[in-house]
């Protein structure tokens, strides 16, 4: 299901250089921070998609990846060879990358991906596999919207600009949402969708599955530059470091 959306079609749209998460002010507090993290070690992405992170990130630190999609993966090659950033083609949760790291992270709310409470266990688990002693995890994950849901009603509006319209539909039975996704052409009045389903995460819940694959909560920001989380806060950014075992 992942690896179909996430085809040739949806990498060659993904890029936005220079706006959205692609902007100056979104890409370098993330890189700031990651590189700050991995010190003299090496960082490993999951779901590297098309090196949004990774590509900056390598200029500073050395970096590798792991990613289900192929397409993404070829749309990274147009801007790092396999030497710069090399990359394992697999599920975040269970492939192996050659190698110890001292920072394993995954950004952009992306462990949502995985529509399982198991599975995203095992995305913490696989983490530790890969990480040196002391090693830290870092995630970077919305916080769900329930608040926002009006009553009787599944969905929520997230996004309503001139173009695009994202609208989230919500499973709360199951901890599902699925985002929809609606583009629109100048003046045209046809829209294109994309949807894709996630599995959404309470923090508390995240730091329940981190201590079920040995890591302890470092710190939690609201951002990159390091905001106070709040009951208000959107997302959030996690690091989580891997416990000494005895």
């Amino acid at each position: 299901m992942q690896g179909e959306i996430w085809g040739v079609e949806t990498a060659r749209r993904y890029d936005t250089p220079g706006v959205g998460m692609f902007a100056a002010e979104v890409l370098g507090p993330t890189v700031e921070r990651l590189a700050g993290l991995a010190g003299d070690g090496r960082a490993l992405e999951f779901a590297i998609g098309t090196g949004r992170v990774a590509v900056p990130l390598s200029e500073r630190v050395p970096v590798a990846g792991i990613e289900l999609s192929t397409a993404m993966i070829d749309q990274l090659r147009t801007k790092a060879d396999e030497d710069t950033v090399p990359v394992v083609v697999g599920d975040m949760a269970t492939t192996r990358a050659p190698g110890e790291f001292s920072l394993v992270y995954l950004v952009f709310n992306t462990i949502s991906n995985l529509l399982t409470q198991a599975e995203q266990v095992e995305c913490f688990r696989n983490a530790a596999r890969h990480l040196s002693p002391g090693g830290r995890f870092v995630i970077e994950l919305w916080v769900p919207e329930l608040r926002h849901l009006p009553p009787g009603l599944p969905a929520t509006v997230g996004i309503a600009d001139p173009g695009y319209i994202l609208l989230d539909t919500y499973d709360v039975l199951n901890q599902h949402v699925v985002s929809h996704h609606f583009r629109f052409a100048d003046k045209g009045t046809q829209a294109e969708l994309f949807r894709s389903p996630h599995r959404y995460i309470w923090p508390a819940e995240l730091d329940l599955m981190a201590q079920l694959a040995g890591f302890e909560l470092e710190s939690r920001h609201a951002d990159w530059q390091g905001a106070d989380f709040t009951a208000d806060s959107p997302s959030h950014v996690s690091v989580y470091r891997l416990t000494p075992t005895s």
